[in-house]
């Protein structure tokens, strides 16, 4: 193990992320070129997190009668906790205490989160009547769904760039 590889770099959590089974050259992470598959998988793992706290707020803010905004905070709120919370599933497995694992899902997923949110809802918001249909309504569902399929297609090529920087989902390469 070289002294610059984590002291628990032979552990793995392949139940959270496993890239190296889809096929990943980790051995480009952070340097150089990544490929769209990988930029994809951590798009998508990403995306996870994100649309569980956006449906799950969208669905508790529509159904208690909330307006725009406090639907749009809680799901918010809601899609950070869960991204961040499906990131750190993994890194405190490795054996990361606490502290750092919350320090690399900031680091992991902030910006990518953030872009998909801004789309997402910014879409919600854009379709006429979206946000104040009902839960039953195929308009309220074909909406959010088209919104977190476009949230996906911006963030991805985000996400491909930071890894390639040695950013976003790079970091939490480290702790497989």
């Amino acid at each position: 193990m070289s002294s610059e590889e984590p002291q628990h770099a032979g552990t793995h959590d392949h139940s959270a992320m496993d890239h190296g089974a889809m096929g990943h050259d980790h051995s480009t992470m952070g340097h150089g070129p990544v490929s769209w598959r990988m930029a994809a998988s951590a798009t998508l793992h990403c995306l996870t997190g994100c649309a569980i706290g956006e449906v799950l707020g969208m669905v508790i803010g529509t159904a208690l009668g909330w307006g725009n905004v406090a639907t749009i905070v809680l799901a918010v709120t809601l899609a950070f906790f869960f991204g961040y919370a499906l990131t750190m599933r993994g890194v405190l497995r490795a054996g990361v205490d606490f502290k750092q694992a919350v320090k690399v899902a900031l680091a992991a997923d902030t910006l990518s989160i953030a872009v998909m949110e801004i789309v997402d809802n910014g879409i919600m918001l854009a379709v006429p009547g979206a946000m104040e249909a009902g839960l039953s309504s195929f308009l309220f569902w074909g909406a959010l769904a088209f919104a977190l399929g476009v949230a996906f297609v911006v963030t991805w090529p985000i996400n491909r760039w930071m890894i390639g920087r040695g950013m976003g989902h790079a970091v939490v390469h480290a702790y497989h």
